[in-house]
């Protein structure tokens, strides 16, 4: 009980060895002074107080009694009023200066009141007169520790209520919620700090306003509702969202999500039996309001991205389709037409595996661009994914319309775009389905426009085509070339040819070209352009590239056993082949198993295998190099081209493309990209092929200028294995006579 009394006063007592502080339990022992002048007085107090769970100290005069009261405290004193060097007023004095906040007993014997009235001033729990009887003194003593238990008591009960309050309050002040409560006019009666940091607002902006001077001004009507509805029903809970002015946020908003619950005061919901009880309570609402606008933004943006592209931030399949389904039944309502039209870019995938997707990319926002600004507002354009756009045209009265907007699309993308420091130009293809001609539901307007578009392809690109039933025999054609060609493998249809290579110094075959061509069944042979690219789309390319493999090993094997001389054979590689983690692998088992030296392999890759992935192509053809297998770069001048591709990729070997050589229609005539590529291997130290040599004039300036390595249909057409084979029998059959 003392200590709780010290610390309720404030006071930092020292204890004296041999005294223990009293705690707050009822075991622990009572510790009490007692100061008398009378040996024989003072020691029938300690015997009546003996044995009764008292711990017991005596002081025979004023100046021991104020010593033991600084060494430690008491619960009680027992004082005698008059001593001989210092008097009880002036020792009670001390106490109330020390705060000891101990009970005194004051004992005197004079009669006079003064006395009586010195003590009880200076807080003196009772006076005795001396002579007292023993009754009186138990009883005075039982009386004064009572109430020093209760007053004990209620100290610890405030104590307890001042920290229950200061925990509620830190609660409630440190709730991640504004937390309010309104009467039942709707002002502010409580409102904690959280609205201050949410809002700017202090609490003496907010309380005894109305709520309306928080709500923002488009969500007062349900607010008023709300409200109101819970006034009108005491027992109503209810959850609602309404945006807060704030003075933080730019536009100057923010919002909440409100749980408002009755509440009442002045009267119990246990006493309140009738209708009249209710109505005399004081009612008002418990608001909780919880910020939620960060989730509110969050929800909008997966809503937003699950319905538009987020590269162009145009509608994507989903919401396309559902734009179109509304368009349907309006055009069915008016009796109207709409189009759908499929575009596709040309040449993007050039522009993206040469400059990188972070430039096809860019590509694609700029081209999104241009295509919008040629629509009308009632008009949709929507990106598939790629490089493939969809667009509803509503409300048309011809397809003329649609036609003029096509024009307009491809004029749009005329212009070149820049990008990566240089202009990139690129072209369309589009297909045009019309409503009601050539379809009436979503899904066959899209496809008809896509048939379409694919008819544009392979008219030449660059241009539109409304769809035509005729389109749909020839989409079906390319389905079933293409499920063919997943049995190609299988069924044993591919064969390598090869093109011989001639050093027209000697005219002997140096090396050939492996060529794949496709023994189609019903189509006859098709060449790898015919068919490849189906390969392509449909990730085929890595069955054939392996079947491919281990086909020009087996044919290289069966050259080699011909003649001593062992001719270099190279071959075309598919970017995703070399893409592929396992190619090296794949070739080097290969090499192994048919024993092939690999120094009789040369792989072609084009310039764009170089540029779309430089590094992944730099350690691929880096272990060919360490393997023993020379590099050459195929159609070189034709794409992106890049002499800083020639120092940091490991190339052996320059192809001039056919292109180039085509060109070539006078010995006497300049041809300067010729002859700079050809000035370009001399410099670096490379071998040089011409392919596509179909005259003697243009082996003859070819030859001229440096080159002596050729193919063409000047020497041989591609031959197959048999035909090859035969052709190295009979080189090696003239060398022998010569000798």
């Amino acid at each position: 009980m003392s200590n709780l009394s010290d610390a309720a006063n404030g006071l930092e007592l020292n204890f004296p060895v041999g005294y223990t502080s009293l705690p707050d339990s009822v075991e622990s022992p009572v510790l009490v002074l007692l100061v008398d002048d009378e040996p024989r007085i003072l020691s029938s107090l300690n015997e009546l107080l003996k044995g009764r769970g008292y711990l017991l100290t005596s002081a025979a005069n004023g100046g021991d009694a104020i010593q033991h009261l600084r060494r430690g405290p008491f619960d009680l004193v027992i004082l005698d009023l008059h001593l001989p060097d210092i008097g009880g007023h002036e020792i009670m004095d001390f106490m109330n200066q020390q705060k000891t906040g101990c009970n005194v007993i004051v004992t005197s014997g004079a009669r006079g009141i003064d006395a009586v009235i010195g003590a009880l001033k200076r807080g003196a729990y009772d006076y005795l007169r001396k002579p007292y009887s023993r009754e009186e003194l138990l009883k005075a003593v039982d009386n004064a520790l009572q109430q020093r238990r209760l007053k004990a008591e209620n100290q610890r009960i405030a104590l307890r209520l001042e920290r229950s309050e200061r925990i509620y309050r830190y609660l409630v002040d440190s709730s991640p919620d504004i937390i309010y409560t309104l009467d039942h006019e709707g002002r502010f009666t409580f409102v904690n700090d959280r609205a201050h940091q949410l809002l700017g607002f202090s609490r003496d902006e907010i309380l005894g306003k109305h709520f309306s001077v928080l709500v923002h001004e488009d969500d007062l009507d349900r607010a008023h509702y709300v409200f109101k509805e819970c006034r009108d029903d005491h027992r109503l809970s209810r959850n609602v969202e309404l945006r807060l002015k704030s003075r933080h946020t730019a536009n100057d908003q923010r919002t909440f999500s409100h749980e408002l619950t009755n509440i009442t005061f002045g009267s119990t919901e246990d006493l309140q039996n009738s209708e009249l009880d209710r109505q005399k309570a004081f009612w008002g609402t418990y608001g909780v309001a919880r910020d939620i606008t960060e989730r509110k933004r969050a929800d909008e943006l997966i809503n937003y991205q699950a319905f538009h592209d987020i590269l162009t931030q145009l509608p994507n399949r989903a919401l396309f389709r559902d734009r179109l389904g509304l368009a349907l039944l309006q055009a069915k309502r008016n009796e109207s037409n709409l189009a759908v039209m499929f575009l596709d870019l040309d040449r993007f995938k050039i522009v993206n595996d040469t400059l990188g997707h972070g430039v096809g990319d860019e590509l694609l926002q700029q081209v999104s661009s241009r295509l919008k600004a040629c629509l009308r507002r009632c008009d949709t354009l929507s990106r598939l994914g790629g490089d493939e756009f969809l667009v509803v045209l509503a409300d048309l009265t011809d397809r003329r319309d649609a036609a003029l907007i096509a024009e307009k699309f491809i004029e749009s993308l005329r212009q070149p775009f820049a990008l990566a420091d240089q202009l990139v130009h690129i072209s369309a293809s589009i297909g045009i389905a019309v409503y009601p001609f050539d379809g009436s539901t979503v899904d066959e307007l899209i496809r008809h426009s896509d048939v379409a578009m694919y008819q544009m392809k392979t008219q030449g690109k660059n241009g539109h085509v409304f769809f035509d039933a005729s389109m749909l025999d020839a989409a079906t054609q390319r389905i079933a070339l293409e499920h063919s060609l997943h049995l190609a493998v299988e069924q044993g249809e591919l064969e390598m040819y090869y093109q011989p290579q001639v050093d027209v110094m000697t005219h002997k075959v140096v090396g050939a070209e492996a060529l794949m061509r496709w023994n189609h069944p019903e189509r006859g042979f098709l060449s790898a352009g015919e068919f490849l690219p189906f390969a392509e789309e449909n990730g085929l390319m890595i069955p054939i590239s392996d079947w491919m493999l281990e086909a020009i090993c087996h044919d290289l094997k069966e050259w080699n056993k011909v003649g001593d001389n062992k001719i270099c054979l190279s071959l075309n590689l598919s970017p995703q082949y070399l893409d592929r983690g396992d190619f090296f692998d794949n070739l080097k088992n290969a090499l192994i198993r048919h024993d092939i030296e690999p120094k009789q392999i040369e792989v072609e890759v084009t310039e764009n295998i170089c540029i779309r992935n430089p590094q992944v192509a730099i350690e691929q053809l880096d272990k060919l190099g360490q393997l023993g297998v020379s590099v050459a770069i195929d159609d070189f001048g034709t794409g992106y081209s890049s002499l800083s591709y020639l120092h940091r990729f490991p190339i052996h070997t320059i192809k001039i493309d056919r292109a180039f050589v085509m060109e070539i229609q006078d010995v006497g005539a300049h041809f300067p990209v010729v002859l700079a590529i050809i000035s370009i291997a001399r410099g670096l130290g490379l071998n040089l092929i011409a392919e596509g040599v179909e005259t003697r004039i243009q082996e003859r300036y070819l030859k001229n200028a440096g080159c002596d390595v050729m193919q063409g249909f000047l020497y041989h057409k591609p031959l197959p294995q048999h035909a090859f084979m035969e052709l190295l029998r009979n080189q090696n059959s003239l060398v022998a006579e010569m000798h």
